[in-house]
């Protein structure tokens, strides 16, 4: 009876206890639970989140360690500065064409009916040719090289543009210059995405946007300073000074590209910018967010790229984002429409400077979308909320009159770039979501692009015709359709998120449950043998 009491009632005792030991760091409320640890490796993730001072949601490096808060400051100095400034002389560009047209351009090459939009156009499709590549290929080449490199090149091409003496060299110049640019945006994008995490992202991704609104203010000052300045020096006309400025400005901040624009974390090499253990730390901040270096490609792996619902949802709501800019272009020809032959009620100067209002909407609802949504580590509130808000400016737009409300109307257009700044957040979504690998992230970032100006290449010649302006009923109309899918593809983005998340919880739940039983059943085992040792 004694063996019998050992061999039944000691194990059965020990067996108890091993497995109360084994369930008992499930049952603390500690923030390391099945549900918690999948949150926290799941994108903009919302439970076991430490409190996080106030300071912080003012600037996100304020309640970080000094070390990181340092190597942050110099990140954002070199990464930043580079990447607004090229942006900024990029939209300088773009708009520098429009504002050229109606400075002169258009007399001097005889151009008619909506060779603008074509003009457009030729560089829309250089710029979709190039993103995906170029893309694809940063997760193998150093950003630092290659994206300086493609900016000189784009420099010299946009200096010859002052050359172009007619409808056809403008178009075929245009296109080498949308696709020396192609390089540049869904790039950045990447790289920010690979430095930042989940609290840091949209603002950096928002503010190096900004440069996008920046660039236009100063387009109008500075074609108005050219036309009044340059007009007639050394036989040039003054919009022909606009792209030789625009080129110049460009080479400086490009040689500055090859200083100071880092490379990825897992490929940077110390430097007096950054130390060893700076790269390190880097590298650790990137694997604690769940965002992984480049690895090999494989056939497989493409073939993935496909089979899941991010390319499929992520880019169609940049596309909506990207085509709902069409109001934006109105105000400059509205103005315009006011002078008739014999009557100039507005400048050329004027014409050029007074729609920069709408471009400092887009800066401040910019910055505010980009704060709202890291306080919250959500990025798709602000989507919602601008995509209904800029669906109301064209509804009035499209059902005001031209000329009877004029303070009505001015406000509005003033308030059509609203959306504007949502890119950051869009593709800071694309970044998060595919943290798992960064060869899809950068073909979701760019494909968010790549297929955005693909629309744009023609959608506007349809919906916006410059023979149309500055009425343009449909185009204000299929705008605000374009923005009520946005709301749509923005909550069916969210569904998928949720249902992610849901599914990553219970499969690790699982995953856990399984490895406590064969815990528990190694360990009963291992006392049923003891005992019978005994």
């Amino acid at each position: 009876m004694p063996f019998v009491r050992r061999m039944g009632v000691y194990p059965m005792y020990k067996l108890r206890t091993v497995e109360e030991e084994s369930l008992e760091p499930l049952l603390q409320p500690e923030s390391s639970s099945p549900s918690q640890r999948s949150a926290a490796t799941t994108p903009m993730a919302q439970s076991g989140k430490p409190r996080r001072p106030l300071r912080s949601y003012i600037w996100d490096t304020w309640d970080k360690s000094p070390e990181e808060r340092k190597f942050l400051g110099r990140l954002d100095a070199c990464l930043l500065t580079y990447a607004a400034l090229s942006y900024f002389s990029k939209y300088l560009d773009q708009q520098n064409v429009t504002n050229a047209y109606v400075s002169g351009m258009k007399t001097d090459l005889g151009l008619h009916g909506n060779q603008l939009n074509y003009i457009t156009t030729a560089w829309t499709c250089g710029y979709v040719i190039g993103q995906i590549p170029s893309n694809l290929l940063l997760t193998r080449v150093r950003p630092s090289i290659w994206i300086p490199a493609m900016e000189l090149i784009w420099s010299g091409l946009t200096m010859v543009l002052a050359s172009a003496n007619s409808f056809s060299t403008l178009v075929a110049i245009r296109f080498f210059v949308g696709l020396a640019e192609s390089t540049f945006y869904p790039a950045i994008q990447y790289v920010i995405g690979s430095w930042y995490k989940g609290d840091e992202l949209a603002k950096r991704a928002c503010i190096f946007h900004t440069a996008s609104a920046i660039g236009p203010m100063f387009s109008g000052f500075l074609q108005a300073g050219a036309y009044s300045g340059l007009n007639g020096v050394h036989g040039l006309a003054g919009w022909r000074w606009l792209f030789i400025i625009d080129g110049i400005i460009t080479i400086p901040i490009a040689l500055l590209g090859f200083l100071i624009m880092p490379d990825l974390p897992s490929n940077t090499k110390p430097s007096f910018l950054y130390t060893q253990e700076q790269i390190d730390m880097a590298q650790q901040r990137m694997a604690a967010a769940g965002r992984k270096p480049p690895s090999h490609f494989t056939k497989a792996k493409v073939i993935g790229f496909f089979k899941t619902w991010h390319v499929w949802l992520l880019t169609p709501l940049y596309v909506l984002f990207n085509n709902a800019s069409g109001p934006s272009s109105s105000m400059i020809f509205w103005l315009q429409s006011f002078n008739t032959p014999g009557h100039t009620k507005y400048t050329i100067g004027q014409i050029n400077t007074y729609p920069l209002g709408t471009q400092a909407i887009q800066v401040v609802s910019t910055l505010v979308w980009a704060w709202w949504s890291d306080a919250m580590q959500l990025r798709w509130p602000p989507i919602l909320f601008a995509g209904t808000c800029h669906m109301i400016v064209c509804i009035v737009l499209a059902a005001t009159p031209l000329y009877t409300h004029i303070a009505r109307r001015w406000t509005f257009y003033y308030f059509t770039s609203i959306q504007g700044g949502l890119s950051g957040l869009i593709l800071s979504w694309a970044n998060e979501l595919n943290s798992h690998d960064s060869e899809k992230r950068s073909f979701v970032v760019a494909s968010c692009n790549t297929f955005a100006y693909v629309f744009q290449a023609w959608l506007p010649i349809v919906i916006f015709p410059q023979v149309e302006q500055p009425r343009v009923k449909k185009g204000n109309i299929a705008t605000a359709c374009i923005d009520g899918g946005l709301i749509v593809v923005c909550l069916a983005v969210l569904f998928m998120q949720k249902r992610d998340e849901r599914r990553a919880r219970v499969s690790e739940a699982d995953a856990v449950s399984e490895e406590l039983v064969d815990d528990v059943d190694s360990k009963a085992k291992l006392s049923v043998d003891q005992a019978s040792l005994h």
